[in-house]
């Protein structure tokens, strides 16, 4: 397909046709007299009035200005567009919004922080850095919700988890049925390399599905589980009884983690401070690697030579037409 860089460049056509008819020729001034022994035969010679517009150096004249503006103008032939370089990688995020989430137990510059928000923080700056991949997102706390097919709209899914707030889900915790959900929108996908990122400060206290029978469905379908733990093993949590105790209450279990990070090959990691969550990302990003971010690629052939090379050749031409005219003349 033909374009033009600069087609604004023709509008400039018409500026020797519009510089002839402004500028008038100055006028004659006398001058002395110059005596030659040959005036006789100068008298003799025809005289020759200006070019119109229509005679031969004028057409010659006006290609020779449009083969220019051509080239000018930048002409491009466009090829067959590439693909855009991504990663194939479908990465589906699991953040934990039960009730233990509410606890401040963080810190930000030296402030208390609660458990969601500081997750939101963390996992927005990973959202940023995941150019190429379609990522997804699962809300989970009794029940598990999807909030986001995967996409490469990464701002919307980085607004959706801004958005949660704890307990929405309800305040126990189901992580079985939220892996569940995952394998079930992932499994039938083409992608190179499928992943869970399952971030939860609890054990599983709710659902229908057990972690590790839910782990090894994903394993099934070739489908990685990254698990992320945060916080202390003995924060409260809510009892069978609905009430919050450390006593009987549902804690943080790593060795469900580590049981399912392992069946689907992944790795499992255990979060206590703000830094340690940060690095958790950071190592993520390692093993899940990003391409970098997309840039459509578009050949264009230019194609100025050839316009440049025919108005060199017509103004030769005209040269050279001009230089017989002189010649015979003489």
């Amino acid at each position: 397909m033909l374009s033009l860089h600069w087609p604004w460049i023709l509008l400039l056509w018409p500026l020797p046709l519009l510089v002839r008819r402004l500028l008038r020729p100055a006028a004659a001034t006398p001058t002395a007299a110059l005596r030659v022994p040959f005036i006789d035969r100068l008298q003799r010679l025809p005289t020759r009035p200006g070019a119109a517009i229509g005679s031969p150096a004028i057409r010659w004249s006006l290609l020779c200005w449009t083969f220019f503006l051509l080239a000018t103008a930048q002409p491009l032939w466009r090829d067959r567009a590439a693909p855009l370089p991504v990663t194939g990688r479908d990465l589906m995020l699991l953040v934990d919004i039960s009730g233990s989430m509410r606890q401040a137990d963080f810190e930000r510059e030296g402030a208390p922080i609660d458990r969601l928000s500081l997750v939101k923080e963390v996992a927005g700056a990973f959202i940023d850095h995941r150019h190429g991949d379609r990522l997804g997102l699962i809300l989970f706390g009794q029940r598990p919700y999807l909030r986001a097919p995967l996409t490469h709209d990464h701002e919307a899914v980085k607004a959706l988890l801004e958005a949660a707030e704890v307990a929405l889900a309800g305040e126990y915790t189901a992580i079985g049925d939220a892996i569940g959900m995952a394998v079930k929108h992932m499994r039938d996908l083409p992608a190179r390399s499928r992943a869970l990122v399952l971030l939860t400060d609890g054990d599983n206290n709710s659902g229908q599905l057990d972690p590790r029978q839910a782990a090894a469905i994903a394993a099934g379908y070739g489908i990685r589980i990254y698990t992320i733990g945060i916080g202390r093993q003995d924060v409260p949590a809510p009892n069978p009884y609905g009430l919050w105790s450390t006593e009987g209450a549902a804690r943080f279990n790593r060795e469900v983690l580590k049981k399912v990070a392992a069946i689907t090959g992944g790795r499992d990691f255990h979060a206590l401070d703000t830094d340690a969550l940060r690095r958790v990302y950071t190592r993520l990003d390692e093993l899940e690697p990003a391409l970098g971010a997309p840039i459509p690629l578009q050949y264009w052939t230019p194609l100025y030579p050839w316009p440049l090379a025919a108005s060199l050749v017509t103004s030769a031409l005209l040269l050279l037409r001009r230089s017989m005219a002189g010649n015979a003349g003489a």
